[in-house]
């Protein structure tokens, strides 16, 4: 009976403890996407910074991540796992920071090292038109559900001839293809906009198809 009280005891010290990191980290990342531009809206750099954070943490619970992110990946790779690879990661935090619809700032994907075994996929936050570079990296993966992030230059972890120390030359580039997933959401009054314009388009491109049928099937003269 006393060793379980002890366990208990401990397991919640561990759990403030964690909270307590993740509440300074969530404090900071708003000022720094707060910080990326003039324009960009505080309560919308905390929104983002909090929902990132608490969904990384939620993630590594509902993918039942344990040891390290290395081993998790190995588990899916076996199919005792259904998730847990770093896009997993960086799909399902940027899917609930889509939710927020971002107006001041702009989401992004990014991958380094793609295409080898030590590919790795994340978020990049920047302000409007602001180069990728300049962004802020969300990384679920990398801490097993600990939200890691820093401005996408000084990630000293992902860099390029990384041979004998830092290259000082990232190694994260943007994936448009994700990116355009991420930024792909709309108000309400937009989508009827957006369809409404759609069917326009549909319909005279169709009747411009119609118009070009009837003229080919016209007898050709000399």
């Amino acid at each position: 009976m006393i060793r379980c009280v002890l366990w208990v005891a401990v397991f919640l010290v561990l759990i403030d403890s964690a909270w307590a990191r993740d509440e300074r980290s969530i404090k900071d990342l708003s000022k720094a996407l707060a910080g990326l531009a003039r324009d960009v809206d505080p309560a919308e750099a905390e929104r983002i910074s909090l929902i990132a954070h608490t969904t990384a943490r939620s993630l590594a619970r509902d993918y039942h991540v344990v040891l390290n992110p290395e081993f998790q990946a190995f588990l899916v790779n076996v199919g005792a796992r259904k998730r847990g690879w770093c896009g997993h990661w960086a799909a399902d935090i940027g899917a609930h920071l889509k939710e927020l619809k971002p107006k001041t700032l702009v989401l992004h994907w990014g991958v380094a090292y793609d295409h080898t075994s030590s590919e790795n996929n994340c978020l990049v936050v920047t302000a409007r038109n602001q180069p990728f570079k300049d962004g802020i990296i969300l990384d679920g993966w990398r801490r097993a559900g600990r939200l890691f992030w820093c401005p996408v230059i000084k990630d000293d972890e992902y860099e390029v001839e990384q041979h004998y120390g830092h290259s000082g030359i990232t190694a994260w580039k943007e994936n448009m293809q994700w990116s355009a997933w991420l930024q792909d959401y709309e108000t309400a009054s937009e989508k009827p906009k957006r369809a409404a314009n759609n069917k326009v388009n549909e319909a005279s491109s169709a009747g411009k198809e119609r118009a070009g049928n009837s003229d080919s099937r016209q007898p050709a003269t000399q």
